[in-house]
């Protein structure tokens, strides 16, 4: 019955498509239950022990409504938010485009959700319960008409920070103005240590790694600055990457010009060659998530050997529904085995 309804879906426009998706995933709501992965797709990273390296980005659960129903779904872990200090109702609408020959989405939605205080309401009857199990980082921004972003990223940290098992540092969507200028050289290590100082004040976020997202568009000589302050300053984790605001001559839906971040298949190349490029340059020293254009086990396992500890998807879940996520998950125990590795862990970089 769930996967009729979801097939329906595609009928309905984008953002209402999502909209009964979450209401639907609500309803279904359940208890937290175990999921049994194969024990070569388990591992512990930065002090978290992860089932399966399949995540959820950011994007999809963005006021933290739906985490166990997700999680039920075979998932590793779940990324909730964006999440903004204030509530926003983002850009103006139509902004949600599917690319459907091309397997993809353009999206300009300019982090809609309801605010750090709501999420932080959800975020503790999570917590409150006992028997809840599973990986849930907590994705932050910054409001558009913010007057002061650092900040933005501090109250975040500090309001809903400890309800997370890792925080994500979202400066790299294509779709609030000025965001993208914090990856530059200065500007992020400015951020990257206000947030570890931050950090340091408050004991309940001394233990929460934090991942910086960044963007596929970034050049060589940007990936070099990123990598090297990364090192500098003990960087816990870094995601490559978010959406990308290229297009590809290739593309053949008519939607493809319209404004905003296009993910899904398209990125695949382009996150991937990012991916690789920091591995290298930041020697594999430092936990990687790849993220773009997942659709397939073997693409899983390719961002795996390009440097990826984990991964995440999304737009695949669009077009596939929630059934890729054990598809991948039995392609990927295949391929390991195949080629030889007793667990995920040892695929990591193999082919830099």
């Amino acid at each position: 019955m769930t996967e009729i309804f979801l097939n329906l879906l595609k009928f309905f426009p984008p953002e209402i498509a999502h909209k009964l998706t979450i209401l639907l995933l609500k309803i279904k709501i359940n208890k937290n239950k175990k999921i049994f992965d194969d024990p070569v797709l388990c591992q512990r990273l930065l002090g978290l022990d992860f089932s399966n390296p399949l995540g959820l980005a950011a994007g999809f659960d963005k006021n933290a409504e739906v985490v166990i129903p997700m999680l039920n779904l075979g998932l590793g872990f779940v990324e909730v938010g964006t999440i903004t200090p204030q509530p926003q109702k983002g850009n103006n609408k139509p902004r949600v485009f599917r690319l459907k020959e091309d397997l993809a989405i353009i999206n300009h939605l300019g982090f809609n959700n309801t605010g750090c205080l709501k999420a932080l309401d959800k975020l503790k009857v999570l917590n409150s319960d006992p028997s809840f199990q599973g990986v849930v980082g907590i994705n932050i921004g910054k409001n558009k008409n913010s007057k002061d972003s650092i900040e933005d990223y501090l109250f975040c940290l500090e309001k809903i920070g400890g309800y997370g098992n890792y925080i994500t540092v979202n400066i790299s969507s294509p779709n609030t103005p000025g965001l993208r200028d914090l990856q530059l050289r200065g500007r992020i290590e400015n951020l990257v240590k206000s947030i570890q100082k931050k950090q340091k004040n408050f004991e309940y976020l001394l233990d929460k790694p934090i991942f910086i997202k960044i963007s596929p568009d970034l050049d060589d000589e940007q990936l070099r600055d990123i990598a090297l302050m990364s090192l500098a300053n003990n960087v816990d984790g870094l995601i490559i990457s978010n959406s990308t605001t290229k297009r590809s001559q290739s593309l053949l839906s008519h939607n493809k010009n319209e404004i905003g971040g296009l993910s899904g298949k398209p990125l695949f190349i382009e996150s991937t060659l990012a991916l690789k490029k920091m591995y290298a340059l930041t020697n594999g020293q430092i936990p990687l998530i790849g993220v773009g254009g997942i659709s397939s086990g073997s693409e899983c396992y390719e961002k795996i050997k390009s440097g990826a500890n984990l991964v995440q998807l999304y737009t695949a879940l669009v077009y596939q529904g929630p059934k890729i996520i054990s598809k991948i998950k039995f392609e990927l125990v295949d391929l390991i085995k195949t080629d030889g590795y007793k667990n995920i862990k040892d695929v990591v970089g193999k082919s830099v």
